[in-house]
């Protein structure tokens, strides 16, 4: 039986019947300005009542509406105003509950931290606690499905928050967000000055400037600064005001900012060399092409794009593995992916697309991590995801570069994927095609992939599904009316394909 965390707040915070809630947090997300740029990885936003601090939340939450299909998981982050924690505490929920409906808590993310001495399991703090709570409708409107990582977090260092979100970073699937207010029961012109000084903390990077009264939730937000510093980020100041500029009088104020951080694009590199295997860049002029309205994409015919795919490899997967190649070089001496220029490719890599990157040893899997769905240029898809495969697999530690010599790659090129329409386990299992087909599975906001290539492990439908049912967090022999399933087809190219040349 599922275990709730109820909603403590509803009817008071914000709106108790989910018709009115959804029409007021899509009222503040309308009336907020959208500005260019990329998705943000990470956030800050107030935790108030929705009369006071929604507008300034909103601020921030508009700018994911670009993302509202990739991002899957949500590392939500706040302090405790009812039941005092050290550290952080997880929730041994497996849903928290809004008028809006359910949110799942990702399991395996809970997993993968529950080993670090500075978590754990402190279901009270969260019980009464609306600093998370808060969020969630934000979340569920500006979002498709996903799931949350709910901690909330009392007194603890930066570095020890900073290894909890770096343990959780992920990809372009995983969103942090911090929730905090600023200062409290100032009047209105002390309050400015205070949340000024928090404000040029926060894009200092600086967790120490930040005063006991400037933000309740100090102890994440500097957790946030110090992972954003090490890494590189860049964080732009969103919206600060108080209560006095919302809806309440001005002698007596609460103060709200909101701040999004945004990955660092380093310098692209210009080639490498691969094990034993001397992989030369061919340098490609972008095609010169009228700039026109994107077109709705038309349904894909698997063969159609199997036999594109393996043509779009063997003229540029020569490309394709050496950026995989160069961002993995580049995060062991840098600690950070290979960003690419898109418009420096051909257009056919400059086109959305999504790929998995495998890395291998010894003939063991070392790291596998990919895109289930075109999301962005193919180019910055490979360098992403082979840098992740490298660093980011949270089944491994980080690649060392004594690992390097020997490492094979491969990368595989997916087609979008094709819901399957079934009337139970055994009907779906009679529709899989052993060697041809990849899987998706999802119920819920539990989820999982194999590559086609994983039939070479796992050659019988019946087992194949078990599997990825036991990836997803489900039981193998779990099954519901709510179980889902796409089929997607890929190609694969891998270093040990290309020849040398001198």
């Amino acid at each position: 039986m599922s275990v709730i965390r109820e909603p403590a707040v509803a009817g008071q915070f914000y709106p108790g019947a989910a018709d009115e809630l959804s029409a007021v947090v899509q009222g503040f997300l309308d009336d907020a300005e959208v500005p260019d740029g990329p998705t943000p990885k990470a956030m800050i936003a107030p935790h108030a009542g929705y009369v006071y601090s929604g507008p300034i939340a909103a601020s921030a939450y508009v700018r994911l509406r670009p993302a509202h299909d990739t991002i899957s998981r949500v590392v939500l982050l706040g302090p405790c105003h009812r039941v005092a924690v050290q550290g952080l505490a997880m929730s041994g929920a497996d849903a928290f509950r809004t008028p809006l409906g359910d949110v799942p808590v990702d399991q395996d993310a809970a997993a993968a931290i529950s080993g670090l001495a500075q978590v754990q399991i402190f279901d009270a703090t969260h019980e009464l606690e609306h600093s998370l709570e808060v969020h969630l409708p934000f979340l569920q409107v500006i979002l498709d499905e996903f799931s949350v990582v709910p901690l909330v977090v009392g007194e603890a260092a930066p570095d020890a928050i900073a290894e909890v979100l770096d343990a959780l970073w992920g990809g372009p699937e995983t969103l942090i967000v911090i929730s905090s207010d600023l200062s409290h029961y100032l009047d209105y012109d002390n309050a400015q000055k205070l949340d000024g000084e928090t404000c040029r903390a926060i894009e200092n990077m600086d967790p120490g400037a930040i005063a006991r009264e400037g933000a309740c939730g100090r102890f994440p937000v500097g957790g946030l600064l110090a992972v954003a510093k090490k890494r590189g980020m860049s964080v732009q100041t969103v919206d600060v005001r108080n209560s006095g500029d919302t809806a309440g009088p001005r002698d007596r104020v609460v103060g709200y900012g909101s701040w999004v951080f945004l990955e660092k694009q380093p310098k692209p590199r210009a080639q490498v060399t691969w094990g034993e295997t001397t992989i030369k860049s061919i340098p490609e002029e972008p095609e010169d092409d009228q700039v026109s309205e994107p077109e709705p994409e038309p349904e894909v015919d698997e063969d159609d794009f199997a036999a594109a795919t393996r043509l779009l490899l063997k003229e540029h997967g020569t490309t394709l593995i050496l950026l995989a190649a160069a961002s993995i070089d580049h995060g062991l001496a840098h600690g950070e992916t290979l960003p690419v220029t898109p418009s420096d490719h051909s257009t056919d890599l400059q086109d959305d697309g999504a790929c998995f990157v495998t890395l291998k040893r010894d003939g063991k899997l070392r790291g596998c991590i990919g895109s289930p769905e075109a999301h962005r240029p193919l180019v910055e898809d490979v360098a992403d995801n082979a840098y992740r495969a490298a660093f980011g697999d949270p089944r491994f530690p980080d690649l060392t570069a004594m690992e390097r010599e020997g490492l094979k790659m491969s990368i595989s090129v997916l087609s979008p994927k094709s819901p399957l329409s079934f009337a139970d386990e055994e009907d779906l299992l009679s529709q899989l095609r052993p060697g041809v087909d990849g899987l998706v599975i999802g119920d819920g906001g539990r989820r999982a992939l194999f590559l086609p290539s994983v039939w070479e492990q796992l050659a019988e439908p019946a087992e194949f599904l078990a599997r990825l049912k036991v990836k997803a967090g489900m039981k193998a022999d779990y099954w519901s009316g709510g179980f889902k399933a796409w089929r997607f087809v890929a190609e694969e190219i891998s270093a040990d394909d290309l020849t040398n040349d001198a």
